[in-house]
């Protein structure tokens, strides 16, 4: 979808500060917020791109100045209300009324741990013929949709080639909604020139594109 969220390539945000010190997390009510979202337990309906589609629907005004954790919060308190886990009462108070919800103890420090240093495989097998091969010439979709999406903004018209065929990864389009799709991905290289005329810039920005995103230019 087109919203706040979509931020790549615009003016009016300043420089990106490429040499601010990384460190985990900037206040303990920040660490304590990713604890809460790790040791969760979630509903069968919850995907990594339903969390993303949740997220984007913040209001603008509100995203822009809600920090990046309780960015977190404020989606997995929509996602269990809307899941039916818990009612806009019950996240208000901090108490559990119904009953209602069987989702088992939350996960141990072990559990999570172990999690996480596992990492999630989202390429799955796929039996259809690859639409595009590397050196082939690609123009991605002028337009958007309503719900979630992975191709940029400021991607859309513009043309590159390919540099890579991925295989096939989780659609994150249907995953969203909750359908299971793969789709075949690939690298594609666009000159910096062609994503934002007038610039003069010679750099490669490299997107990783799934195919129904993509036409033959």
């Amino acid at each position: 979808m087109d919203g706040i969220h979509d931020l790549g390539g615009r003016q009016g945000f300043g420089h990106v500060d490429v040499d601010e010190e990384e460190v985990p997390f900037h206040s303990d009510w920040e660490a304590r917020a990713f604890a809460i979202v790790r040791a969760m337990s979630r509903a069968p309906d919850w995907t990594l791109d339903k969390f993303r589609f949740t997220r984007e629907q913040i209001d603008p005004a509100d995203y822009l100045i809600r920090p990046y954790y309780d960015q977190w919060i404020q989606c997995y308190a929509a996602m269990m209300a809307g899941s039916g886990i818990a009612s806009i009462e019950e996240l208000a108070s901090g108490h559990a009324r119904s009953g209602q919800a069987d989702l088992g103890e939350p996960r141990g420090p072990d559990s999570v741990i172990a999690e996480k240093e596992k990492a999630a495989s989202f390429d799955r097998p796929y039996e259809g013929n690859l639409k595009f091969e590397v050196g082939d010439r690609v123009s991605a979709s002028t337009h958007g949709h309503g719900g979630h999406t992975r191709l940029p903004s400021y991607a859309r018209g513009r043309s590159g080639s390919v540099s890579f065929v991925r295989g096939a990864f989780i659609f994150p389009d249907d995953s969203a909604r909750g359908i299971e799709r793969a789709e075949p991905l690939y690298t594609v290289a666009f000159r910096a020139d062609d994503l934002w005329p007038g610039e003069g810039c010679t750099h490669i920005v490299h997107l990783d594109l799934w195919e129904s995103y993509l036409e033959p230019a």
